[in-house]
């Protein structure tokens, strides 16, 4: 990849190549028109960018470490490192764009974020965000992860959010998308839909890939810092891809780095339902205002999915991962429900680290090319923690011994 990416992707129409843009109702689309224009006048800012470097410093605990998996190399082969997502405060990488969204919020004169959540991470992130700049917050979520993920739905609720259950359809992060976007339709003077990924109508996945960006930052500084070299292969789990478009972003234009998106592969890649393998086995489809690689139903609907990882259940993904996977310049895989558990138990007794069920998918792959390619190097994402995880865990599959 040649040239200035980031000036060149997206365009002004917010369209990654053919993916992307924003195809949503009129009235909507005047508030995005006037988030886009927010957007660009405060990320130039001296002053929003001073705000939200100390932010990132003093409250979120940045920069979070690259850490090398000693023990978990010596089982499998390969050099294994984790950037430390996990360690970022509420546990995962979504409070980097929270924290830029509440901040715009802020800027914009708005009283309430309104979002969606899967596995709760974003829903936490976000809520701490409203409580740091003292602003309503709402949380749609689906009913089954809310049974799934209760331990951060009580960490909402603490937090001062009120939690709304979604009970239509599948009862899952897409319906989650729905309900929240509906609520956001009925007030968007006083309100902004924070969205939780690279995904939706533009500038979201344009936003939250460039707040992410601070991941992919560091961790190169970091690597070198630690190798005196760029890793071989790096590797992010991916439902809408907000994580792996923040670690991603800094090597793309490495091409002597190999890249890695992994899906959820569930517990059948053959059965339409059983997976979330949008890249691996979708085809380019709309959804939530915004054109992107989809899983559809034979009538073209978005289509039903799985993952025991609740924030990669999503039918669609972000736009600019469609465009990579389109230019040979990311390889999305898969990894199944049980290669995500059996990393998550090896990644746990290994190194004292409980992964995020969506980190244990990349966790699960890296895994993998360790085994396959033992003289290289593997930078992995771990994009959050596994607490919220572990009742779940435990109620549904046996412990190793």
């Amino acid at each position: 990849m040649q040239g200035n990416y980031f000036k060149n992707y997206p365009n002004k129409e917010g369209f990654f190549k053919e993916y992307g843009g924003s195809f949503i109702p009129e009235q909507l689309q005047k508030e995005m028109d006037k988030i886009t224009k927010a957007y660009y006048s405060i990320s130039k800012s001296h002053k929003f960018i001073a705000e939200l470097r100390s932010i990132r410093k003093h409250y979120q605990g940045r920069p979070t470490p690259v850490y090398f998996c000693n023990r978990l190399s010596e089982r499998y082969g390969g050099r294994i490192y984790l950037k430390r997502e996990d360690l970022n405060h509420t546990g995962a990488h979504k409070l980097n764009h929270c924290m830029g969204e509440a901040l715009l919020a802020k800027y914009m004169g708005k009283k309430r974020l309104i979002a969606e959540t899967g596995a709760g991470q974003h829903g936490v992130a976000l809520a701490t965000a409203a409580a740091y700049f003292g602003l309503e917050c709402e949380i749609h979520m689906g009913e089954v992860d809310i049974q799934k993920e209760y331990p951060n739905v009580m960490r909402m609720k603490v937090l001062g959010a009120t939690v709304i259950p979604v009970t239509h359809g599948l009862k899952t992060l897409k319906e989650a998308v729905d309900s929240a976007f509906e609520a956001y339709l009925k007030d968007p003077i006083n309100s902004i839909y924070c969205i939780g990924s690279v995904v939706g109508p533009h500038p979201f996945p344009m936003m939250v890939r460039d707040f992410q960006r601070v991941i992919g930052i560091e961790a190169k500084d970091q690597f070198q810092e630690m190798t005196g070299e760029l890793p071989d292969n790096i590797v992010a789990c991916v439902g809408g891809g907000s994580n792996a478009m923040g670690i991603f972003s800094a090597f793309l234009q490495d091409d002597e780095c190999k890249i890695f998106g992994v899906e959820p592969g569930g517990k059948s890649l053959d059965i339409i339902g059983d997976h979330a393998a949008t890249m691996s086995l979708g085809t380019p489809g709309m959804i939530h205002g915004f054109k992107c690689y989809t899983l559809q139903d034979e009538k073209g609907e978005p289509a039903p999915v799985h993952s025991i990882a609740s924030g990669l259940d999503y039918p669609g993904v972000g736009p600019e991962h469609s465009m990579l996977k389109d230019m040979d310049r990311v390889s999305y895989v898969t990894a199944s429900d049980k290669e995500c558990i059996d990393a998550f138990y090896d990644l746990s007794r290994s190194e004292g680290i409980i992964p995020a069920l969506e980190s244990a998918h990349a966790v699960a792959y890296a895994i993998k090319l360790a085994q396959r390619s033992p003289q290289e190097s593997i930078l992995v994402n771990l994009s959050g923690r596994g607490d919220k995880d572990l009742d779940y865990v435990i109620d549904n599959f046996e412990m190793p011994k």
